[in-house]
């Protein structure tokens, strides 16, 4: 599952070809931090309340952050396009990241991390409203059908499981729906600045708002019940998950293609089912696999079906000329 978005709007101001040897390290990096940070998440809120869980993780992202600011004397605009861009931004972090941690309750990572990945989807429908982008193709409408059966899937069998299923579906589905929002209204801001100016400017503005969920949901301190693997899961999250993972998937931006970035989220859903399954007991069912299957294979046609029939249309119009 990833972070806020704000990231893709960012201008080239840390590419370099210095650097080009660690583009593999840092798309291995946001593979791995995508797809650990579900089972991270679920981790996390074991002996922690939801609340109190993210707003520890947005503190010490936001302190690191900010730390790494001041070593880097990196500037922090405060205009109002910048001001703009952390508000657009913290939709997602608050939106998102609040309402999957409450979310890790009722399901298990796999299936969040599964239902994050309709992100491009969502984001392509938001597009055409408020971007005014052109409206999907017969290909794209196909994949989103296909996506959405396999959301269907996945759903009936989490429902048919468990009686509180139905609340952590609408918990993420909200959370992911959000996530989407913040990344094209994100579009809409034009500002040139560092990544890591905007991640730190959107974390100023969202862990308040973190802070005041811990206050009306829950608003004690019981430190003795929290556990270690809990507090390790917070820290991770916190340096990794928010911060690094932030920075990494900024960088593989700058130096790879959009459809080469987009493979993360076909692989990482699968990745988390299978370390939901390992390493917390998680059930994965018959109609979860199907289900997972129509979901990447929708997500597959979205990201690459145009330039597959594409590629092999002018071929097949060569071969019906010559036999006219």
């Amino acid at each position: 599952m990833s972070e806020p978005a704000s990231l893709k709007k960012q201008d080239n101001t840390i590419a370099s070809s210095g650097l080009s040897k660690m583009v593999p390290v840092a798309f291995l990096a946001v593979v791995i931090i995508w797809s650990t940070t579900p089972l991270g998440i679920v981790w996390s809120s074991e002996s922690v309340h939801p609340s109190m869980a993210v707003l520890l993780r947005m503190i010490i992202a936001l302190l690191l952050g900010s730390f790494i600011l001041l070593i880097a004397r990196i500037r922090l605009p405060l205009s109002k396009a910048a001001l703009k861009l952390y508000g657009v931004s913290s939709i997602g972090i608050v939106g998102g990241m609040l309402l999957s941690y409450f979310a890790a309750k009722y399901l298990a990572s796999g299936t969040m991390s599964l239902i994050f990945g309709l992100s491009p989807l969502l984001s392509g429908l938001l597009a055409q409203k408020i971007l005014n982008e052109p409206k999907f193709g017969p290909m794209r409408s196909i994949s989103l059908v296909v996506a959405f059966i396999g959301l269907g899937i996945v759903c009936s069998s989490k429902i048919s499981l468990t009686s509180d299923s139905w609340i952590g579906l609408a918990l993420v589905l909200a959370a992911v729906s959000l996530f989407s929002l913040s990344g094209v209204l994100i579009k809409t801001v034009k500002i040139n600045i560092h990544p890591i100016a905007s991640t730190v400017g959107a974390l100023m503005i969202s862990t308040p708002m973190f802070a005041l969920a811990w206050i009306l949901f829950d608003g004690t301190l019981p430190i003795d019940s929290w556990s270690e693997r809990s507090l390790y899961a917070i820290l991770y999250l916190g340096v990794f998950g928010s911060l690094i993972g932030f920075i990494a998937y900024f960088y593989i931006l700058q130096n790879l293609s959009a459809s080469t970035v987009a493979l993360v989220t076909l692989i990482t859903p699968a990745f988390a089912m299978m370390l939901g399954a390992r390493l917390n007991g998680e059930i994965i069912t018959s109609a979860l696999i199907l289900g997972a299957i129509c979901v990447l294979l929708g997500l597959t046609l979205y990201q690459f079906g145009d330039k597959l029939l594409n590629r092999y249309r002018p071929s097949y119009q060569v071969d019906r000329t010559e036999e006219g």
